[in-house]
């Protein structure tokens, strides 16, 4: 009898086994194929898009182009790098706002944040309300205009970096960041006679890697995307005009000089009689624009996965 309980208790053992073990399987086949089907949805756009612009203009008004070029042909890069003169300068500059105003923003917005955070800081709280009050009330576009102009900031560099300086949105997402750092960090460095600027530059600053990580990406890719400002305020100096900006009127030129012999093409001034499309046009602007900020992901896709406050307090 004993015996054969024993044997039915190991029967079940090697069936929860099995059903546990199939189980498994069955969750990693899904879980696979939607990752499959997850990257795919994210990748085709982006793929299809350079297929279109590395294809022959005119064989491109035809469609039918998915993920690989059906005549390849270069010339809606040669239109937008080689032949618009002021590309190049304008993506340099484009670049150095990048870098400038995440370079200004960054750390304004963290010694801001870190402020917010003291608790003996007795206008913490007006200082927070003021913060989040500036993020529902804005003066408007004629008035910021008349402002940036009474401060001399139009035709100006220092109009790209300085009014978006710090960013409400940025401060409290750091705010919160800096909460979760465990206080007896500080509280401790406190006691050993570490000033409040210690605190912030040898322990906040490279525990926040992080934080600060996402929020250089976001002030970054912001940057590098803006044409707006530079069409309201430095349209009219040239040597202050952005990449995004440079694009734009090409494509406005573009879509202005439509030939409607050809299906929205632009005849391309060189001996071959080569022509260029705003489909294509279009396609190759969006990857100039993209691959310089989609190199930096996985320069800082490490500081994604955790943080670095793992271990810092034990017990």
């Amino acid at each position: 009898m004993t015996t054969k309980l024993s044997s039915n208790g190991q029967g079940r053992q090697k069936l929860g086994r099995l059903s546990a073990r199939t189980e498994n399987a069955i969750f990693d086949t899904v879980n696979t194929l939607v990752m499959v089907f997850v990257c795919v949805v994210t990748l085709y756009p982006f793929l299809n898009t350079v297929a279109v612009s590395l294809n022959d203009s005119v064989d491109a008004v035809r469609g039918g182009i998915y993920l690989w070029p059906r005549v390849l042909s270069l010339k809606s890069y040669e239109t937008i790098l080689i032949k618009t003169s002021a590309i190049p300068h304008a993506a340099m500059i484009s670049a150095l706002r990048a870098a400038v105003g995440t370079g200004i923003s960054v750390p304004l917005s963290m010694m801001l944040a870190f402020v917010m955070t003291r608790r003996d800081y007795v206008l913490r709280g007006f200082i927070t309300k003021l913060v989040l009050l500036t993020m529902y009330v804005s003066g408007g576009l004629i008035p910021t205009f008349l402002t940036y102009r009474a401060y001399g900031l139009t035709n100006n560099f220092l109009v790209y970096v300085l009014p978006t300086a710090i960013s409400p949105f940025n401060v409290l997402v750091m705010r919160s960041f800096i909460d979760g750092i465990p206080f007896e960090l500080t509280e401790s460095a406190k006691i050993d006679g570490a000033s409040e600027y210690r605190i912030l530059f040898t322990i906040i600053f490279p525990l926040s890697m992080p934080v600060i990580a996402t929020i250089s990406l976001f002030v970054a890719v912001n940057q590098w995307n803006q044409w707006f400002d530079t069409m309201l305020y430095c349209s009219s100096n040239k040597g202050l005009s952005t990449l995004q900006y440079e694009l734009k009127k090409v494509l406005d030129t573009a879509n202005s000089m439509v030939s409607s012999d050809a299906s929205e093409a632009l005849m391309d001034q060189n001996s071959s009689g080569g022509r260029v499309t705003t489909q294509t046009i279009r396609a190759a602007m969006t990857v100039v624009s993209v691959v310089p900020i989609a190199c930096i992901y996985p320069f800082l896709q490490r500081f994604f996965v955790k943080g670095m406050t793992l271990g810092a307090v034990k017990g």
